[in-house]
């Protein structure tokens, strides 16, 4: 203890620094140690090792190719998803994504087609449409044209008529279709009739209406299937116009496609045409029958107001092999609403008698009130009311 007092001041920590400088050497050596046994482990469990050592053959390069490739589809696939892109509606080979009107975006999945002999896959996008997108036409659906976007039958076969349908339960049992007509004439008419009336009632829009981009995306987001309404030269023209743009049996075949396409390109969405008046035309085979071609090429339906006893649109459908329905009662010839009730209770004893049956009307607000009320208690007694293209003969 005396010579301790003699030690220069610090010089009594030396003993205590080399034991700790053995402890650290000693604690280095162990993490190499131990990192050394953890490589050779590693080295161990590569795949090239697991079932021997690798050769230098030819054989292991399609493996490597095979990769290459999985790794190129895999970032071409991480683009397209990433980028946002637009595929047909039965291709499945990649993910559509859609941005609605209030800023989502919609994802949509479709399977790549089996090869081979394997069970079938139903696809489900050939049938109606997801009602985030109602309001959102598919582009694979369209081509440009000096009159508007006209509706076309897409590059894999899927036609407007399939794509923009209300789906149905598909039940076997009593199904009317009823069309609500002449909507965009009237603005207080169109609100009325979109807001009112029951989201599977049918609504065709007049081709001169106004505003009908507009009023389709508003019968689109509440749930209605849509039809372009186009005026046909009745028996007693012009004492009775149809209007502005209406195809007339004197004109050439060019000018009344002229016509028809006029307004086929005011809207977008819609399953299919109607008549308006046209008891002259559409009994005029001459007349009809590039019309209706044209029509079926473009994988519409053609609905007939039965308006006409001579009118040949089903004739020329069938020969065709083109989409068509005719309307079996005319609602509201006596716009009265108790009047339009007891025409609907005829549709309905007609529906049950066939099968189904197909009623039409126009916009007034008597029409709109008695289908109104009707609907309502037609559920009660098994009636479905579906889309007219439900109806229609292909």
């Amino acid at each position: 203890m005396g010579t301790d007092l003699h030690t220069p001041l610090g010089q009594q920590r030396a003993g205590p620094k080399k034991k700790r400088r053995i402890r650290i050497a000693a604690f280095a050596s162990a993490c190499c140690v131990l990192a050394i046994g953890a490589l050779s482990v590693y080295g161990m469990l590569l795949p090239e090792n697991i079932g021997g050592p690798v050769s230098d053959d030819a054989e292991s390069a399609p493996e490597v190719a095979g990769a290459t490739q999985a790794t190129a589809k895999d970032a071409a696939a991480t683009e397209a998803v990433n980028g946002m892109p637009r595929v047909g509606g039965r291709s499945g080979a990649n993910v559509e994504r859609t941005v609605t009107d209030d800023g989502s975006v919609v994802t949509k999945f479709s399977p790549r087609p089996r090869d081979g002999n394997g069970p079938a896959l139903v696809d489900a996008t050939t049938m109606g449409q997801d009602p985030r997108m109602a309001t959102l036409p598919n582009e694979d659906l369209l081509e440009d044209s000096p009159y508007g976007r006209l509706p076309i039958t897409g590059p894999d076969g899927l036609r407007p008529v399939d794509q923009y349908a209300r789906p149905w339960s598909g039940a076997r049992g009593t199904r009317i279709a009823i069309v609500v007509s002449g909507l965009g004439l009237s603005q207080t008419g169109t609100q009325r009739a979109i807001k009112e009336l029951p989201e599977e009632v049918t609504l065709a829009f007049a081709a001169s209406g106004n505003s009908l981009q507009r009023w389709m995306q508003e019968a689109r987001r509440t749930g209605h299937e849509i039809l372009i309404q186009v005026p046909f030269e009745p028996f007693d023209y012009p004492e009775n116009d149809p209007g502005p743009g209406a195809l007339l049996v004197e004109n050439s075949p060019d000018k009344n496609l002229a016509k028809l396409h006029e307004a086929m390109g005011k809207i977008t969405n819609y399953t299919g045409i109607m008549n308006y008046l046209g008891g002259r035309f559409l009994s005029n085979a001459d007349a009809l029958e590039p019309v209706m071609r044209d029509v079926a090429g473009r994988g519409l339906l053609f609905l007939d107001d039965g308006s006409s006893a001579q009118s040949l649109t089903g004739t020329l459908a069938k020969a065709l092999e083109a989409p068509q329905a005719f309307a079996d009662v005319q609602l509201d010839g006596q716009l009265d609403q108790g009047a339009i009730l007891k025409k609907l209770d005829e549709l309905e004893r007609i529906a049950r008698r066939n099968g189904s049956a197909i009623g039409v009307a126009a916009a007034f607000d008597e029409s709109i009130a008695a289908i109104r009320k009707w609907s309502e208690e037609a559920s009660l007694r098994g009636i479905e009311i579906v889309g007219v293209s439900a109806l229609a003969k292909n």
